[in-house]
C-alpha cells in the first residue's frame, strides 16, 4: 500500500534536513540562544529603560556601561572614546576582542536614540504575545543586544575564544557631533584594520538584509531679485522677484528630477520677503514682507539622498543647470554640503548577502535576499562601507522607528539572534 506523507510530517522532515545543514558548534550556540533567552530580554529591557537621547550625555554613558559588563565577561577589552567637549557628545564604547586566527569582524551598534529626556517616557512595555514597545526598542538597543547575545552564544559553543572583533557601539549616530570627521574619526580609523562589517541596525523581518544603504547631503539655495511695488511684479523693470524664483527652481527640480530611482531630495525650510534672518545653528528663519512689495531675498535648504558617489554627483550638475536659468530679474545660487557617504552596492556586499542566504536556509527560516536600498536613510555603516563588504539590517525587527510607540517582533527576535551567532561563526571560519 502507498503511504501518505502529511503536510506537517513533510515539513518536520524539511526542517530536520536543513537543521542538518548546521555543524555542531552552530547548534550549541543556537540552543544556548534558546536557552537564555530570558537574560538576553532582560538585557534589552534594562536598556531600553535608561534614557539615551544623543544630548543625554550620562544616559548614553549608563548604556554603554550596561553593555560593557557583559562583553567584558566575554573577555573584551573595553575602551570609552572620548569626543572633543566642544562636540557635547558622550562619546563611544569600543570593545576588541583578540583571536589567532580567521577574518577580522567591525560589528556596528549604537547607544543613543531619537528621545531625548523632555520626550514622553517610553519604558519597556509588552502589548501582546509578540510585540513589545519601548524608546529605541528596535532602533537600535534591540540590535545591540542581538549583537551581545550572539557573541555570549558564541563563547558557550566554545568558538569566540580564536575570533577577532571589534564591537563598535557609537554613542551619537542619531545627531552626530559636528564636525562629523571629527566624530567619525577613531571609528573609521578601527574599522580599516578590519576585513568585515557588519551593522545591526532594524531589520527588515526575517528575509532581507541591507547589501546598500543611501547616502546623504545637504543643500542650500539662495536667490536675491530687484524689489519695487508689487504692481510692477513681472515687467522688464522689476522682474520677478525671490520667491518666484525659488518657487520656479523647487518645482523644476520635482519635475526632472523626482522620478530616479533611489533620488530623494526635500526641501525642509524655506523663508522669503522683505527682510529674512537665518540660523543655521537652530534651522530657523524669520522673515518680514507685505504683500505690496516684491520680494528680494529668499533663502531654501534640503537634503539629497542618493545610492552612489556617481548618482550624488550627476544630480548636483542638474541641479546647478536648473538653478542657472534664472527669471528675469533674478539671481540664484545653490550650495551643497556632504554628510554621510551612500553604502553602495557592490559585489562585495552581494556576497555576504549569499553567505548570509546560505545559512538562514540550513537554520530552516529560508531565503535571504538584499531589501530596498530606498526604504533606508544613511547609518554608521555608510562612513566605512568604501573600505570594506558590509551588510547592514543585521539587527532587532520591529516598527515606528523614531516616533513614540516604537515596537520589536518578539517572536522573531530569538531567530535573529541565532542568525547573527551562526553567520559571525561562519564569517570567521
Amino acid at each position: 500500500m502507498r503511504k501518505t506523507i502529511t503536510p506537517l510530517l513533510f515539513c518536520f522532515f524539511a526542517f530536520s534536513a536543513a537543521r542538518a545543514q548546521l555543524t555542531a558548534p552552530e547548534k550549541k550556540a543556537i540552543a544556548y540562544i534558546n536557552d537564555h533567552m530570558d537574560a538576553a530580554m532582560q538585557l534589552l529591557i534594562n536598556s531600553v529603560n535608561i534614557n539615551s537621547g544623543t544630548l543625554n550625555i550620562a544616559g548614553v554613558r549608563k548604556v554603554g556601561d550596561l553593555y560593557a559588563k557583559e562583553l567584558e565577561k566575554l573577555g573584551f577589552i573595553i575602551e570609552w572614546v572620548a569626543e572633543p567637549d566642544s562636540l557635547r557628545r558622550a562619546g563611544h564604547l569600543v570593545a576588541t576582542h583578540k583571536g589567532k586566527k580567521g577574518k577580522k569582524l567591525f560589528l556596528i551598534g549604537h547607544l543613543d536614540t531619537v528621545f531625548e529626556p523632555d520626550m514622553p517616557a517610553g519604558p519597556y512595555t509588552v502589548l501582546n504575545d509578540s510585540t513589545a514597545t519601548g524608546q529605541g526598542v528596535n532602533d537600535m538597543k534591540g540590535g545591540d543586544v542581538v549583537m551581545i547575545a550572539a557573541l555570549q552564544a558564541l563563547q558557550a559553543a566554545g568558538q569566540l575564544k580564536d575570533m577577532n572583533i571589534v564591537a563598535y557601539f557609537t554613542g551619537d549616530e542619531e545627531r552626530s557631533g559636528f564636525p562629523h570627521s571629527v566624530a567619525r574619526k577613531d571609528f573609521i580609523e578601527r574599522a580599516k584594520t578590519c576585513d568585515i562589517a557588519l551593522g545591526f541596525e532594524s531589520a527588515m523581518g526575517l528575509h532581507t538584509v541591507a547589501a546598500a544603504r543611501r547616502g546623504i547631503g545637504d543643500w542650500s539655495l539662495d536667490v536675491t531679485a530687484r524689489t519695487g511695488h508689487s504692481s510692477q511684479v513681472f515687467t522688464d523693470s522689476a522682474g520677478f522677484g525671490a520667491i518666484y524664483e525659488a518657487a520656479r527652481i523647487l518645482n523644476t527640480f520635482r519635475e526632472q528630477l523626482s522620478h530616479e530611482q533611489y533620488l530623494t531630495f526635500n526641501p525642509g525650510l524655506i523663508v522669503g520677503g522683505s527682510g529674512i534672518k537665518l540660523s543655521d545653528q537652530d534651522a530657523r528663519g524669520e522673515a518680514l514682507g507685505k504683500t505690496n512689495i516684491i520680494s528680494p531675498a529668499a533663502h531654501v535648504t534640503g537634503d539629497l539622498r542618493f545610492l552612489s558617489e556617481a548618482q550624488k554627483n550627476a544630480v548636483r550638475e542638474k541641479m546647478k543647470t536648473i538653478v542657472a536659468t534664472s527669471l528675469p530679474g533674478t539671481h540664484a545660487s545653490i550650495s551643497f554640503t556632504d554628510g554621510l557617504p551612500a553604502m553602495e552596492p557592490t559585489a562585495g556586499n552581494l556576497a555576504l548577502v549569499s553567505q548570509l542566504d546560505k545559512v538562514t536556509r540550513d537554520m530552516a527560516i529560508g531565503e535571504t535576499v538584499a531589501g530596498d536600498p530606498g526604504a533606508r536613510g544613511a547609518g554608521d555603516i555608510s562612513d566605512i562601507a568604501q573600505y570594506m563588504d558590509c551588510l547592514d539590517g543585521l539587527g532587532a525587527s520591529g516598527k515606528g522607528a523614531h516616533r513614540a510607540g516604537e515596537t520589536i517582533h518578539l517572536k522573531e527576535y530569538p531567530l535573529l539572534i541565532q542568525r547573527a551567532a551562526v553567520f559571525i561563526y561562519r564569517l570567521t571560519r
